[in-house]
């Protein structure tokens, strides 16, 4: 397994801005391979909003096909209005990674929180700043989508690493 390299793809949602992490996990050792976000007018109509969405993550998977890609899963405190225009673009994400066969898994906030941060209720900043020492990365440049996307892949990848070390020991 030490020398297997798994390339993860951490997406947060958004209706108008997707953040996306490509992180390679080697071992216990991860590299930011890219990240940023996929962003879409706010003056289009939702549908050529999320046609949008398909087409940019449809580019980044041809450049990086990953072997898994990891979301989070909706907050359920957002308003219905904010909650179906999320659920749409979630929608168009998984249609689109599940057409190449791409390997599916999501984790709540509080998951994800505290697999990066220790604590699944630190803010924002708190998450951010782990995120930058786990991989470092300057905290300055990056978005909070990038952020997010980062944090949910290191997520998985902490995860996954202990499932197959807890596996490994049976």
């Amino acid at each position: 397994m030490a020398g297997d390299v798994l390339l993860i793809l951490g997406l947060d949602p958004g209706s108008r801005h997707t953040g996306f992490a490509l992180l390679e996990a080697r071992g216990d050792q991860l590299e930011a391979v890219d990240f940023g976000r996929l962003s879409c007018p706010a003056t289009q109509p939702v549908p050529r909003r999320l046609a949008s969405l398909v087409e940019q993550l449809t580019d980044l998977l041809d450049r990086q096909p990953p072997q898994v890609a990891v979301l989070e899963t909706p907050f359920h405190g957002l308003n219905s209005r904010s909650l179906v225009v999320l659920a749409e673009a979630r929608g168009a994400l998984l249609a689109t990674l599940a057409s190449r066969d791409i390997e599916i898994t999501e984790y709540s906030p509080a998951e994800i929180k505290s697999a990066v941060a220790g604590n699944g209720r630190a803010d924002k900043a708190q998450v951010a700043r782990m995120v930058s020492v786990l991989l470092a990365l300057d905290a300055g440049n990056l978005s909070s989508d990038a952020s997010d996307a980062l944090a949910i892949a290191i997520c998985y990848a902490h995860r996954s690493r202990f499932e197959n070390l807890v596996r490994d020991s049976r």
